[in-house]
């Protein structure tokens, strides 16, 4: 399948026959909203508990970790009212998403927002939060479970393989990451057999990912900021298994050094992207990854604290922070002159 067929597909459906505000017309509510739109949920929910970070480190304003908090919880809110509208107008948009082998898989996004949120919401209403979490492993266990199963019952592309396959492997690796705060009986088991199966599968996609970019035509310019994604599976790896373990060994040394490597890596891309890819809703596959990496900085600042530990901290932490902030400022400005649809695109 080329380039251009799987950007139509991610798109959706046009008859060239029909002009572009007749099929607009004919569009239920919603059918255009894609379900990775929850990734801005775990970017913002990351970015809240980086700063919560930061406030006992470095004494920062617990009100930005927890005002940032809020928008994390209302953005959650809204989007499963206006997801749930879609499900209800336009099933067969919603089907057709979850059967597309690239779409698919970013299903996880609503699963991890499931994981990660009760880390926000448990200081206001515990039960909430656990039921939450309880909800978001699952659902997310049975959804990687899925996926893979997906993967191994039918011939994949290799123009499909994308770094949003790598969703559902950084989805188990989220499960143990908020069960430290939560009160849960212990989970040592769970919280150790997510932590392998994310870390086992992670190998293989990211190495057939890498290939596919070296060796295929380059992604589609809609799909172009979702390399940052690549980052997630070793900070969240590293955040993890210092969840697990209680404390950061070699292996975690080395997982949060991957971090740092890939990070260099894909923030050159970013600045490129920014001349090449005009702004879309996509565009929020960056900021999870970049809240992550800032959060595990600041615990590897917490547990090494020395000048360069905590500078590259203070600078992950403010990155983070502008991208997300310039995100959310275009995003809502382009929901005000109702281009909704148009960068749902």
């Amino acid at each position: 399948m080329s380039e251009k067929s799987i950007h139509l597909e991610l798109v959706g459906p046009h008859d060239p026959a029909v002009p572009a505000p007749e099929v607009a017309k004919l569009r239920r509510p919603m059918e255009y909203l894609p379900v990775a739109l929850f990734g801005s949920v775990m970017g913002l929910t990351g970015l809240s508990v980086a700063w919560r970070l930061a406030t006992a480190l470095y004494g920062a304003p617990a009100e930005v970790s927890q005002g940032i908090g809020i928008v994390a919880m209302l953005a959650f809110g809204a989007l499963v009212l206006a997801y749930g509208t879609k499900i209800v107008f336009a099933p067969g948009a919603v089907r057709a998403e979850f059967a597309h082998p690239v779409a698919g898989s970013l299903f996880g996004t609503a699963f991890i927002s499931l994981l990660l949120l009760p880390a926000v919401v448990a200081p206001y209403a515990l039960r909430l939060a656990q039921g939450m979490w309880v909800l978001g492993a699952v659902l997310m266990l049975a959804f990687a479970w899925f996926v893979v199963d997906r993967w191994m019952a039918d011939r994949q592309q290799v123009a499909h393989a994308s770094p949003a396959w790598v969703v559902p492997v950084v989805g188990l690796l989220d499960v143990p990451i908020a069960v430290p705060g939560l009160g849960l009986p212990p989970m040592h088991g769970l919280m150790v057999a997510c932590l392998t199966i994310g870390l086992f599968f992670a190998i293989p996609l990211f190495t057939l990912i890498f290939s596919r970019i070296l060796f295929e035509p380059p992604l589609p310019e809609a799909l172009q900021p979702t390399l940052m994604i690549l980052v997630a599976p070793f900070a969240v790896g590293f955040l993890t298994l210092v969840s697990v373990s209680g404390e950061i060994d070699t292996f975690a040394e080395g997982l949060y050094g991957l971090t740092l490597f890939m990070l260099a890596i894909l923030v050159g891309r970013l600045r490129r992207m920014l001349v090449c890819c005009p702004f879309r809703l996509a565009w929020w596959s960056v900021s999870f990854p970049l809240a992550a990496a800032a959060i595990a900085a600041l615990r590897f600042a917490a547990a090494r604290p020395d000048v360069v530990t905590h500078a590259i901290a203070l600078v992950l932490l403010a990155f983070a922070t502008l991208v997300i902030a310039a995100l959310a400022v275009r995003t809502l400005a382009g929901i005000l002159r109702g281009e909704l649809r148009a960068l749902s695109l």
